[in-house]
């Protein structure tokens, strides 16, 4: 991240998100999002000490986070900072795709990103590094037997945003 990085937390049911993010001109509010992290997420950002605390920078964000947990809102109009490989870019664009509420299994995102299903591995992986929780969904993906797999921020927290979406969750297994 550059020298121009902005920070803010916000208060969630999930716990405070850690918003980072950089100056955009195209971007609405004029801030795109870099990262958005939970407390105690595998991989997830920390704060750096040449950063800016910029509660304002992320008003757009947090309004759009806030009607997200509320209810209120299924997609997010927010422009992110480029990053990842391309094979990343690819399988996180994938997951953009699964439908608010619903959920797709490692080995269709795999397929549909062109990979063998065999690639299921490298796509957890891809998934694993996803910067962006919450609006780029990787909490949507599940196991190809239905169980919640795998999500950096806890698999509590994955459970509580596929109830949030109306998915049919019990403990540790999705329900059709």
């Amino acid at each position: 991240m550059t020298a121009t990085t902005v920070h803010t937390t916000l208060a969630g049911p999930l716990g405070d998100l850690l918003l980072v993010g950089e100056p955009s001109a195209t971007a609405p509010g004029g801030t795109a999002l870099a990262s958005l992290s939970v407390p105690g997420q595998k991989g997830g950002a920390t704060v750096d000490g040449t950063w800016t605390h910029d509660p304002a920078a992320f008003t757009e964000i947090a309004a759009q986070l806030t009607a997200y947990f509320e209810g209120d809102r299924t997609r997010f109009d927010i422009e992110y900072v480029p990053g990842g490989t391309p094979f990343q870019q690819r399988v996180w664009q994938a997951l953009e795709a699964v439908p608010y509420g619903e959920t797709a299994t490692y080995g269709e995102i795999a397929t549909r990103i062109g990979a063998p299903r065999a690639a299921v591995r490298a796509v957890g992986t891809a998934i694993g590094r996803n910067p962006l929780l919450i609006v780029r969904p990787c909490h949507r993906v599940i196991g190809a037997d239905g169980t919640l797999t795998g999500y950096a921020g806890g698999l509590h927290r994955k459970e509580q945003l596929l109830r949030l979406e109306g998915a049919a969750c019990v403990t540790g297994r999705l329900m059709a």
